[in-house]
């Protein structure tokens, strides 16, 4: 009786800016430490686009007691389809396995409904059991994406071959990247060629949204737009780098420096999409985009990068593991939304 009670007394709205020391404090509570620059930042993103991000709050009496944060993806490494990232979930101690969860779930399945998204995703460590029970508990099952991790180690981290780069987005409208062929290692051809690497700025959107297009087929202007405006809107944690070769641009990469989504605690780089115009391609683009990027994140103190692919994007998996990703040890879940109760 005295679950059904609280239960009842509980409301579930969307989050609000005032919200952040009550999430804040559950949050703390379950990691053991304090992760409130990441969460405001996660608000602040929110009230900035909120057409990309639903966030609930479950509210009793005496404050906050659940939240669950999540994220619209709709244009990483070239995908055309919308889904959902849940980024950020927890309950106050006191209130666990009472529905809670069970209810901000079916506030964002909803919401998801509403705007047509057609699959919810996240990541979790396969250590998490009681994270891995709540997903299973809610629907999903293991994505058939894997994700994968670098080291950043700037002395050692190295490239076999040479990237075209312009098949990572599988849609046959780039050339494929043939690996078996005897060039020159990346290292030498630098010295010879390479790229003038630099970090983004508002000026570079036409010419991202030009590569982008030659690469994927498509006119992603919306998106990359967005995630221009969010690398210089907080450029201390985004990392973009654009790439020029012989006066004109040849590639970019979006990345991201965080410690919170899907409960981590450590910084991590989250690489979202590289891109190199196919008229640039083995020309070591790429290797000098992440050759720039690891720099960077050494400088800020940030040891992993990580990076998620499927199995339809075969190039991009191929130069990933030739450049020292390889398996994380955590794994990625799918909830396709038509499965929805």
């Amino acid at each position: 009786m005295e679950s059904l009670i609280a239960l009842e007394a509980t409301s579930v709205r969307a989050l609000a800016p005032a919200d952040l020391s009550g999430v804040v404090a559950i949050d703390a509570a379950i990691e053991g430490r304090s992760r409130r620059g990441y969460i405001e930042r996660r608000l602040e993103a929110a009230r900035r686009e909120p057409v990309l991000h639903a966030q609930f709050a479950a509210v009793d009496e005496r404050g906050i007691v659940g939240y669950l944060l999540a994220r619209v993806l709709e244009g990483e490494f070239g995908r055309a389809d919308r889904s959902l990232r849940i980024e950020l979930v927890g309950v106050r101690a006191d209130r666990r396995d009472r529905g809670i969860g069970t209810r901000l779930f079916d506030a964002l399945s909803n919401w998801s409904v509403r705007h047509a998204i057609g699959a919810m995703q996240t990541q979790a460590s396969w250590r998490d059991h009681r994270m891995l029970g709540w997903l299973d508990r809610r629907g999903f099952s293991l994505a058939p994406a894997q994700v994968l991790e670098c080291i950043v180690d700037t002395d050692k981290w190295s490239l076999e071959r040479d990237d075209a780069m312009g098949a990572a987005y599988a849609d046959g409208t780039a050339p494929e990247i043939d690996f078996g062929r005897h060039d020159a290692n990346d290292f030498e051809r630098a010295g010879r060629g390479g790229a003038d690497v630099r970090s983004m700025t508002g000026t570079d959107l036409d010419d991202i949204v030009a590569i982008d297009r030659r690469v994927s087929g498509r006119d992603r202007r919306d998106y990359l737009r967005s995630r221009l405006e969010e690398a210089l809107d907080d450029s201390t944690l985004r990392v973009s780098l654009v790439a020029h070769r012989d006066g004109g641009p040849a590639g970019f990469l979006m990345a991201r420096a965080d410690h919170g989504d899907f409960g981590r605690t450590e910084p991590v780089a989250v690489l979202d999409t590289i891109g190199v115009d196919p008229a640039q391609g083995r020309q070591g683009v790429a290797r000098a985009l992440l050759t720039q990027l690891f720099a960077n994140l050494a400088a800020l103190c940030i040891e992993r990068v990580e990076t998620v692919v499927t199995p339809a994007d075969h190039a991009l998996a191929a130069f990933l593991h030739a450049t020292g990703f390889k398996s994380s040890q955590r794994l990625a879940f799918v909830r396709p939304m038509d499965n929805a109760a």
